[in-house]
């Protein structure tokens, strides 16, 4: 995904082309072992791809030979090259073994198909497998690996062609490689193709497992269907599969989520009759439920009997607690408990220290949350990207973005590189200080990086844009979040609006509306507003209050948003505009 420049003027730094860096990172292949036109792109496989693979895996190839000290010392190359997280080195060795007629090991190659799936290098992952194919003697646990791979890069199509392959080739697919499918399916919010998998494993002889339910569960409490998680709980318990704590916590969860705390509270007693036991999540789960909506006295209760049934307390328990006590502003309270964890022979993590942090910095006390910071790395905690994210963003609001900056340009070296979030905090600050070219940098940085621009930033850059006056760059950048896969949303729009009502052109923002209702973006009544201001200040306040009375009229604007157009655009005036354009001739 790439950010439209707003002007070419701006990016004085071109940045270097990443072909000729690749080109000196790749070792060299050996020209007897040919590579397979496999696809390497987001795209899915080709109906062809494999078919061409079984083609070449079934031409000929030289005879495997038993293992010797040449090969021996390969194999130690490759592992150490594999450990040392150099995967590229050894795909090198590994290539330069089969070449030489020696049989691949299969954990190995798995282990690098896994790798080079991390690393979003698909083809390469593929040229493992096809080795593995050609060469070797694959299993059902690599091309789970492969078809696990996929489905995290969310290219379905693409696993379900490496599940026919495996059939086609004599595999049979067992519960993980369903699991695999199913959880990736469930992480999608694709509930009902998830069950139809459920079907097929069933169809296919193959008996589901408690993961495969409690995957299932969990995805079917997200979607609001509690009912639907119990029957599955019911079935899963006809199976003869007996239900872990896992699954359990996933029900509570659910429950707590909407609001039924008694009856979570009604299901964790009954965990004794299914053979199980409360464990800390599940304490953790109440907790967090009573005291969000205020239960003290509850909650204090339901620690005692934590601790009375030796359910110890753990980090998250504690973060909670220190989470909604500087929630209610209770924050010297939160304080003591760092010392009550401390005297316990805990040590807070970055989740204990950030509410706090979150806290000092709202209330504008930076050098107690800065103390904070510094008090994590004396004890040992690491501070994560959200605490140092929270102090940035404190830093730019009382307009010290060059102490932020400072700060930003640490992060590597203490270990935490920045996130989407911190480049948003970091640009907007940037721009609104003065400073748009070290805010077009962070843009270009962040393209270096591969770090994925959100909704976030691209509001962001439309917002400084049209401040600016720069509302022909904006509306191109709102084009291009489309295109790159992010559906502007009414927020966005109604920045785009705001702009082009300041430069007084009321038929673009008009046009804009139009487009917003056609691509199904419902129109909220900031949008309205926005609209009426910008016709009224475009010159047609006469025009303006008359959409605006019509709209008021409808309902799509409040009363006090009606009120305050009049303000804006007394009748009187009004009156005396069209008194004098019906004097003239």
């Amino acid at each position: 995904m790439k950010l439209a420049s707003p002007s070419s003027d701006f990016f004085l730094h071109p940045l270097p082309s990443p072909s000729s860096s690749l080109r000196n990172l790749n070792p060299p292949r050996p020209p007897s072992v040919p590579f397979c036109a496999l696809p390497c792109s987001g795209e899915p496989l080709s109906a062809g791809a494999f078919p061409r693979l079984q083609a070449a895996v079934s031409s000929d190839t030289p005879p495997m030979t038993s293992l010797n000290s040449q090969e021996s010392r390969l194999v130690k190359q490759m592992n150490r090259s594999y450990k040392a997280g150099k995967l590229g080195e050894s795909l090198y060795f590994l290539e330069r073994m089969v070449s030489r007629g020696y049989k691949p090991d299969v954990v190995l190659c798995t282990k690098l198909i896994k790798g080079f799936f991390g690393a979003r290098n698909v083809d390469r992952a593929l040229r493992v497998l096809e080795i593995l194919e050609r060469y070797g003697e694959p299993d059902v646990f690599a091309y789970n690996a492969v078809i696990s791979g996929f489905c995290k890069a969310n290219r379905i199509e693409s696993a379900n062609r490496v599940l026919e392959r495996m059939r086609s080739l004599g595999f049979s697919p067992d519960v993980v490689t369903y699991n695999i499918l199913i959880g990736s399916l469930c992480a999608r919010r694709k509930l009902g193709l998830a069950m139809k998998v459920l079907d097929q494993l069933v169809k296919d002889g193959c008996e589901p497992s408690v993961i495969t339910y409690t995957i299932l569960v969990e995805a079917t409490v997200l979607e609001g269907g509690l009912d639907e998680a119990l029957k599955l709980l019911d079935e899963m318990l006809a199976r003869g599969l007996r239900p872990d704590m896992y699954t359990y916590n996933a029900i509570i969860r659910g429950l707590c989520r909407e609001g039924s705390v008694d009856r979570a509270f009604e299901f964790v007693k009954s965990l004794n009759s299914r053979g199980c036991k409360a464990d800390v999540i599940s304490y953790n789960l109440l907790l967090r439920a009573l005291l969000t909506r205020g239960d003290w006295d509850d909650g204090e209760a339901l620690m005692e009997e934590m601790i009375a049934e030796g359910c110890e307390p753990n980090n998250v328990t504690y973060s909670i607690l220190i989470s909604l006590l500087c929630r209610d502003g209770k924050i010297e309270n939160a304080l003591d408990l760092l010392r009550v964890m401390a005297d316990r022979g805990m040590t807070p993590d970055a989740y204990c220290y950030d509410p706090l942090i979150a806290a000092f910095c709202r209330e504008g006390n930076l050098d107690m949350a800065i103390r904070l910071l510094d008090q994590m790395i004396s004890n040992g905690c690491l501070p994560d990207i959200v605490n140092y994210n929270t102090i940035m963003a404190a830093l730019c609001k009382q307009g010290k973005a060059d102490q932020a900056l400072e700060i930003f340009e640490k992060l590597d070296e203490v270990g935490c590189p920045p996130s989407v979030s911190t480049y948003n905090t970091m640009f907007s600050s940037l721009w609104n200080s003065g400073n748009q070219h070290k805010a077009l940098e962070m843009i270009l940085e962040m393209a270096r990086k591969e770090i994925e621009p959100d909704e976030i930033t691209y509001n962001s850059l439309i917002s400084c844009l049209c401040r600016d006056g720069m509302v022909d760059e904006a509306i191109s950048l709102l084009v291009d979040m489309e295109r790159d896969g992010l559906p502007p949303s009414v927020v966005s729009y109604n920045i785009l609006l705001l702009g082009l009502s300041k430069v007084h052109r009321v038929e673009d923002a008009i046009d804009v509306l139009v487009a917003m209702v056609e691509k199904g973006c419902r129109p909220n009544e900031t949008t309205l507003v926005l609209l009426v201001e910008g016709i009224g200040f475009g010159g047609w306040r006469a025009e303006a209050m008359e959409l605006a009375s019509a709209l008021a009229g409808m309902g799509a604007i409040s009363d006090d948003s009606f009120k305050r157009l009049k303000k804006t655009f007394p009748l009187l005036d009004v009156s005396r505009e069209l008194s004098l354009s019906e004097m003239k001739p």
